[in-house]
């Protein structure tokens, strides 16, 4: 179980060793079989981060024997299944297409090594947790103390430690690398109290700034990626949406269009708050603040990535979004940034405390007796390898060479607080 900030490497701290290791051991893909039998597969919660994990893989495993292969849905099956039969050793898929491929009869699991579940804490929360379990459960599945599984998140809440241990050997490693749960130090985050009704000239007022600089806004609902998107074009800036209700094509055409710089601006649902890994967005704004920290957390960690600087800004409004004044101020402070007084006041007068808040996952959840806690952090790892994706990739190449650990062993940096994950409002983003 590895937890690091957003933009650290995590996708290649399980790429490279899974496929180092597998080069290692000779592995060849197969088209002269019906049944392909892959080594290796990984989960992720969305379209758009599996084919970008899928496309990583291929990158890294170009010109050797080994063959990576994506399905999701929203795209032809047959298709995907064809690629499958020219041969698969890295299997990339999000749940329901991949078990829907295993179902047909086209994958065998017997020789499976390596279960990656990333965004972890999405892929086993209320959601997703079923389509989990059936896939572990599916015939062939090794058992968890015959397959390693690795997991890796940004975030992850108590409550989905103690679930993915029913997925992990009893021994697993939990790893934590930076301020973990926290946001990115290279991230700006400013904050501004708005109302309901003035967040739209808010906005305006900030995009007159950036230009042409690529820039995320973030919202919570379908319906007002829409509108908002709609809105920015009639003021003529050019603007482009992505969220569950658009088909594939234009999801994939949306991220072209800001990746291109044609449109610099995208309004997203939570469904691209997650994992992508877009170049140069020097902006994020939450249009809306989401419902819960760990999302503020992803969400404004599509900036800041791998040593670049960012900028978030938030608009907050103290009717709808009081619950989250002290965990915001919690972010701000473990980030070294500077928390408004308006919102240390939310906070004091009652109106931004949860009582419910809760532990965030930077240490390990298990109640660890009698064992040694071994401490690294991101600074001490970088003086051997003078870059962060090589300091993760440390840490997963450990978990990779000695899956059998100490009871209990836990790599660990620091500590903040969280609140509970609240269910995803009805009309919220489709999840696959």
């Amino acid at each position: 179980m590895a937890c690091a900030q957003t933009g650290s490497g995590k996708t290649a701290a399980f790429l490279l060793p899974i496929l180092q290791q597998l080069m290692a051991d000779g592995v060849a893909a197969s088209q002269f079989s019906e049944l392909q039998e892959p080594e290796a597969i990984i989960v992720a919660p969305t379209r758009e981060l599996i084919n970008q994990i899928y496309l990583e893989a291929r990158k890294f495993a170009f010109g050797t024997c080994v063959r990576p292969v994506v399905v999701y849905g929203g795209v032809s099956t047959g298709h995907q299944i064809r690629e499958i039969c020219r041969g698969c050793n890295v299997l990339c898929g999000t749940p329901g297409r991949l078990l829907d491929v295993i179902g047909r009869g086209k994958v065998g699991l017997h020789k499976l090594r390596y279960l990656v579940l990333d965004e972890a804490d999405r892929m086993l929360d209320m959601g997703f947790e079923p389509d989990m379990r059936r896939l572990v459960g599916s015939p062939g599945m090794p058992s968890k103390e015959q397959r390693q599984t690795l997991m890796f998140s940004a975030t992850y809440p108590e409550d989905i430690q103690r679930m993915a241990a029913d997925f992990l050997k009893t021994d697993y490693l939990f790893l934590a690398v930076g301020v973990v749960g926290g946001a990115c130090s290279d991230v700006e985050q400013k904050f501004i109290e708005v109302t309901k009704f003035s967040k739209r000239e808010q906005l305006l007022d900030i995009l007159k700034t950036t230009g042409t600089e690529r820039t995320m806004v973030f919202v919570e609902t379908k319906r007002q990626a829409d509108f908002i998107a709609t809105f920015l074009c009639q003021e003529k800036v050019p603007t482009t949406s992505i969220h569950g209700d658009r088909e594939q094509r234009e999801r994939e055409q949306a991220l072209a269009d800001f990746r291109s710089g044609r449109c610099p601006v995208l309004v997203a649902t939570s469904v691209a708050a997650r994992g992508l890994d877009i170049p140069d967005v020097q902006h994020v704004v939450n249009f809306d603040l989401p419902n819960n920290i760990d999302e503020y957390v992803h969400r404004i960690g599509r900036t800041g990535r791998c040593g670049n600087t960012g900028r978030a800004v938030s608009f907050y409004d103290p009717d709808n979004d009081g619950q989250l004044a002290g965990s915001l101020v919690s972010i701000l402070s473990k980030a070294q940034q500077e928390v408004p007084s308006w919102l240390e006041e939310c906070v004091f007068s009652g109106s931004g405390v949860n009582p419910s808040r809760r532990t965030f996952a930077s240490t390990d959840s298990r109640k660890v007796t009698g064992s040694p806690l071994l401490v690294y952090s991101l600074s001490s790892l970088c003086v051997l390898t003078s870059h962060p994706l090589s300091s993760l990739s440390l840490l997963s190449s450990l978990c990779h060479l000695c899956p059998q650990g100490p009871q209990g062993s836990s790599f660990q940096d620091s500590s903040m607080t969280s609140q509970p994950a609240v269910p995803a409002a009805a009309d919220d983003e489709d999840w696959e």
